[in-house]
C-alpha cells in the first residue's frame, strides 16, 4: 500500500504541474476554469480507475482502459512539452533581464497553449504509431564460433506483445502471418508475450500454433508472464508446439553443423519456486567451442552472459522506451534500450518490442519484428 500511495501522490504532483501551467497561469474565465480543473481531477482519477478495471478483468475493461491508457501516455507527452517551454522561458527571463509582470503573464499563456497544442500533434503521432502493424527490422549479426555452413541462418524475434485488453487474436494472425512470410529458421519469442490469464487468452493466442520454422519455435518469460499465471501458460504454450526454454539449451541445426540455443527465466522468476534464473545451469556440461546464442528478457542478463561465454543474446523488455523521453527512464535499470550492442566479448541485440504495454502509443521507438541474420566469420 505504500508503494501505491507513493504512486498516486506522485501521479497527482504531476496533474496539478499541468494544472498550474494551463489552468491557473492562463487565467482562464469562469466557467471554463472550473470546467478544466474538473476534466483534469476526473483524468487524475481515470488512471487508478484504469490499472483497477485492468487487473480485475472486468467484463468492460476492453472498451473503458483505453481513454485511460492514452492519457496515461499524454501525461509523458505534455508534461515534456511544458517543461521545455518553461525552460525555455526561463532561459528568455534571464538572458532580457527582469522582465515586468504583465509580459511575463503573457508569456506563460502563449507557452502553455502553445505546449498544449504541440502536445496534442505529438500524441496523435504517437497513438498513429502505436497502433500500425510493426516493421520489418533487418540484423545482422557475425559470430566467430557459427559453422560455415550455418552461415545466412535466420531468427525472427517475436518480444513484448502483450496480449492483453487492447490487443487481441487478429494481431497474433497478423504475427504469425508476417514471421512465416519471412521463412526463418528459428523463431524466438522473448518474453511478455500476455497480459492476462490463459482461460482469458487462450483464443486470441491460439494462432500461435501455426508459426513454422526450420528449427523450431522458441519462448522464455518476461516479467509479465509471472503476472499472469507462469506456469499455466508454459504448460499452454506447449500445446501449440512452442519450446519452453527453462533454464535450458537445445542444438539447433543439423549435425554435425550447429550451434547451441540456450534461455534462461526473467529476473522476476527469483520470486516464484523453481523459476529463478540460471544460466551456469543452463550451459553445464557445454562444450566451449561451439556457438552459444542466449534468449533472455531484460538485457541486463548480458553482465552474465559475457562471463559465460555468450556469442550473441537475444532481449526485449525495454520496449525501446516505447513514448519518448521514457527511454532515459529506462536507461537507469537496463544497461542497453534498443539496437545491437556489445559487452566484452559477447555481442547483445535489444528489440524495441512487437506489441505496446499500457498506452497503444509509441514515440521515437517503432514496433518491430525482427529477422536477424547469422553470419559466420571465416578463419584467416
Amino acid at each position: 500500500m505504500r508503494v501505491v500511495g507513493i504512486g498516486l501522490s506522485l501521479l497527482a504532483a504531476l496533474h496539478y504541474y499541468i494544472w498550474a501551467r494551463l489552468v491557473r497561469d492562463t487565467v482562464l474565465p469562469e466557467p471554463w476554469q472550473t470546467v478544466a480543473t474538473l476534466a483534469i481531477v476526473m483524468l487524475y482519477a481515470c488512471i487508478p480507475v484504469t490499472f483497477y478495471l485492468y487487473v480485475v478483468r472486468h467484463r468492460l475493461a476492453k472498451v473503458l482502459v483505453w481513454p485511460g491508457f492514452i492519457w496515461m501516455g499524454m501525461l509523458l507527452i505534455l508534461p515534456s512539452w511544458l517543461v521545455i517551454l518553461d525552460i525555455a522561458r526561463l532561459a528568455a527571463n534571464l538572458l532580457g533581464g527582469a522582465a515586468d509582470p504583465g509580459s511575463s503573464t503573457v508569456l506563460a499563456r502563449a507557452l502553455g497553449g502553445t505546449a498544449a497544442v504541440l502536445a496534442g500533434v505529438t500524441g496523435v503521432v504517437a497513438l498513429i504509431e502505436g497502433l500500425r502493424p510493426p516493421r520489418i527490422r533487418e540484423v545482422q549479426v557475425s559470430l566467430k564460433r557459427l559453422p560455415l555452413p550455418m552461415d545466412g541462418t535466420t531468427l525472427v524475434q517475436l518480444t513484448d506483445v502483450h496480449l492483453g485488453p487492447t490487443r487481441g487474436r487478429s494481431f497474433i494472425e497478423t504475427l504469425v502471418r508476417r514471421s512465416n512470410a519471412l521463412e526463418p529458421d528459428v523463431v524466438v519469442i522473448t518474453g511478455d508475450l500476455v497480459d492476462g490469464r490463459v482461460h482469458e487468452l487462450a483464443h486470441s493466442v491460439a494462432p500461435l500454433r501455426d508459426l513454422k520454422a526450420r528449427w523450431g519455435v522458441y519462448f522464455v518469460t518476461g516479467n509479465h508472464e509471472y503476472y499472469s499465471g507462469v506456469n499455466e501458460w508454459i504448460s499452454h504454450l506447449g500445446t501449440l508446439g512452442i519450446n519452453v526454454l527453462r533454464n535450458e539449451r537445445v542444438a539447433i541445426g543439423e549435425t554435425p553443423h550447429t550451434f547451441d540455443l540456450a534461455g534462461i527465466h526473467d529476473h522476476t522468476g527469483h520470486g516464484y519456486p523453481g523459476h529463478r534464473p540460471d544460466l551456469a545451469g543452463a550451459l553445464a556440461g557445454r562444450d566451449p567451442s561451439r556457438e552459444l546464442i542466449l534468449l533472455a528478457h531484460q538485457p541486463r542478463a548480458v553482465t552474465e552472459a559475457a562471463e559465460h561465454g555468450v556469442g550473441l543474446q537475444i532481449s526485449g523488455h525495454t520496449h525501446g522506451g516505447q513514448i519518448w523521453p521514457f527511454n532515459w527512464a529506462v536507461r537507469l535499470s537496463q544497461p542497453y534500450v534498443a539496437g545491437l550492442a556489445q559487452l566484452k566479448d559477447t555481442l547483445l541485440y535489444v528489440s524495441r518490442g512487437t506489441g505496446y504495454w499500457g498506452p497503444p502509443m509509441r514515440l521515437v521507438a517503432p514496433a518491430e519484428i525482427t529477422r536477424i541474420t547469422l553470419r559466420a566469420v571465416a578463419e584467416g
